[in-house]
């Protein structure tokens, strides 16, 4: 049997949340608290999530402050690319969109979010593959923090943050994709105002069993 029988493989693709960067301290939470491993474990045999986390990682904009290429709609291709056959590609990004004050719109970040759909949509996978399902997801909205760094990084994004449950809602609608507000169960660390606690992260997880179980007809 191939493993693509015994398998409903999913990818997490997103930024630091997914990650697991822990609020302020510049260090990863363990695998078993990441929301990805999270979701493996409550899904159980015959799932199996990929981990798709970059710190910084914005949808589809260039930050030429880094290092690393962060620009999502870069980096999407040669993911897919790698990972196929997929079933389900789960998207949580956003909250880098909004550091930078001259595109602190949650409305860019719906821009950015529908050229993902738009490339897990259109890639050119092997023939025998079908094209996985999209499941987006908004990120918990930013907090005020007394942190000095990170609040000159976010703090003037916080009210655009909160908008971005509606902009994905409406794009997900559009689109013809699933989505899904990690704010009903989950909020950022006051730490930093951005990042997510263990309770958070598990959280997140642990909610997205059952709607992942619905969108594969499990």
């Amino acid at each position: 049997m191939k493993d693509t029988d015994m398998n409903k493989t999913i990818l997490a693709f997103g930024d630091s949340l997914t990650w697991g960067f822990v609020p302020n301290a510049f260090d990863r939470h363990p695998f078993d608290v990441r929301w990805p491993n999270v979701l493996t474990a409550g899904l159980g045999q015959g799932f199996r999530v990929i981990e798709e986390g970059t710190n910084g990682r914005t949808t589809a904009y260039d930050d030429l402050t880094d290092g690393s290429e962060l620009n999502g709609a870069r980096a999407l291709p040669m993911v897919l690319e790698t990972h196929q056959p997929l079933d389900l590609v789960i998207v949580m990004l956003g909250t880098n969109d909004l550091k930078f004050a001259g595109r602190c719109r949650a409305f860019d970040a719906e821009l950015g979010m529908g050229r993902l759909i738009e490339i897990v949509q259109k890639f050119p996978y092997m023939p025998t593959y079908q094209v996985p399902k999209i499941l987006i997801m908004a990120p918990p909205a930013i907090c005020k923090t007394r942190d000095p760094w990170f609040s000159d990084l976010w703090e003037h994004a916080i009210a655009e943050s909160k908008k971005l449950p509606q902009h994905y809602a409406r794009l997900a609608k559009a689109m013809g994709v699933q989505f899904y507000d990690t704010n009903k169960v989950a909020k950022t660390d006051p730490i930093d105002g951005g990042h997510l606690d263990v309770a958070s992260t598990r959280a997140i997880g642990k909610a997205l069993v059952p709607v992942v179980r619905k969108i594969l007809g499990e």
